[in-house]
Formats: C-alpha cells, structure tokens, sequence
C-alpha cells in the first residue's frame, strides 16, 4: 500500500458495503441471478441498527436484484437516508447458469459426473455451465467501482449488493488474487466499509475500515 505524502491534499471516498437481507426460499440452493426476494423475520433489529450508523447523506448503488432493491428500501424506512440512488447491475450476484435454483449436494454430484465444469471447486477461474467465474464478477465489479469513485469523488457511497460483489471490492482494496479473496465469509446484513483516499491525482490509496461487521 502506498503512503500518503507528507503536505499533499488528498480526499477520501467512503464505500459501505452492504450484504442484502436473507433469501430462505431459496435456503440450501444455488443462488445468483435468480431475482428472488429477502425475507426480513427477525432481521428487524440487525436492519435497525444498520440504518442508525449509515452516513445522513450520500449516494446509493444498490444492484438491481430485488433482494439488494428490498434490502435498500427496509433500510430506508429504519432511518437511513441518502441524497439520490441508482441501480447497478454490475453488482449482482455472480451467475451461476445452469446450476441456477439447484440444490448444493446436485451440484457436487454433476461435478463428478461432469468433471470439466469444476467451478464448485475452483470457482474463482472456472464458469459455470452457461454461466460465469468469480474472475468474471471481478472484471465487472472493478471498473464500476473505480466509475462511482470518479463520480462520487469525495463522498459516501453506501453500496447493497451481494457476497460476490463485495468480495470482489475487497479484492481490489487490498490487491488480493480472486482465489484468496474467496476466503472472506460475509454475512447477511453485514457491513464492509472500505475507504478510497485520493492522493496528488495519482490511483490513490484504500484503506479497509472494516469487513463483515454484524448487527443485531
């Protein structure tokens, strides 16, 4: 990580990441672009609490699945508020294809029957069957960032989204290879905030406030 230098303006952008709300119609199957809605039974007080710490002011990137859109909205009426808001599609949830909607014990069991697709056990560098690899959620998760950094230059950016897209954003932070950053486990409801200080006009510099912080 680069360090600042001593006497040179710099600004910082402020990125709070937010896992959506719980999916249990889904519980125990493969989820991605599958546009299924959270369920917030007994999510009250983590929502609650959430929306007490969030900046008064600020812009939200919230991807357009409805779990990330619902998640926003529960937020909203606990208290948060921002100045505008945009959907983003580059946020969603990695693709996972065919193995959409399948149950995980499937999956292992055609990966042994269909040894080249191996993306349950490599699922950074292999695509699933008509779908996408970790590595593909990366490469466009990483140019939207560094878009809304540009955009928002300066402010609070509080992102919903999802387990992939913000792995992928502390991927970048912290300069990890997508295989590593895959280790990261992030709850639902969790917070992950990771600042971007811009120093002298160069790429500036990240720095990682917190990762997976739970409420509730």
């Amino acid at each position: 990580m680069k360090s600042q230098k001593r006497g040179h303006m710099s600004r910082e952008t402020r990125w709070w990441w937010i896992r959506h709300a719980p999916v249990t119609e889904n519980s125990k199957k493969m989820c991605g672009h599958s546009d299924l809605p959270p369920d917030f039974r007994g999510a009250e007080k983590s929502v609650s609490e959430l929306a007490s710490i969030l900046p008064l002011a600020g812009t939200a990137i919230v991807s357009d699945l409805i779990r990330a859109v619902a998640t926003a909205e529960a937020l909203h009426k606990a208290g948060a508020t921002w100045s505008d808001e945009h959907r983003e599609p580059d946020f969603r949830e990695q693709n996972f294809g065919d193995w959409e909607g399948l149950p995980y014990e499937k999956i292992s069991a055609f990966q042994k029957e269909e040894p080249q697709h191996k993306g349950w056990l490599a699922p950074a560098f292999v695509r699933p069957p008509n779908g996408e690899s970790y590595l593909d959620v990366v490469g466009r998760v990483v140019p939207a960032i560094i878009r809304h950094t540009s955009i928002s230059a300066g402010k609070d950016i509080i992102a919903v989204a999802h387990a992939g897209s913000i792995r992928a954003a502390i991927s970048y932070a912290l300069g990890l290879d997508p295989e590593t950053s895959l280790s990261f486990s992030l709850e639902n409801l969790s917070l992950t905030r990771l600042d971007h200080i811009e120093t002298n006009g160069d790429g500036g510099i990240w720095r990682i406030i917190c990762i997976n912080r739970i409420f509730g």
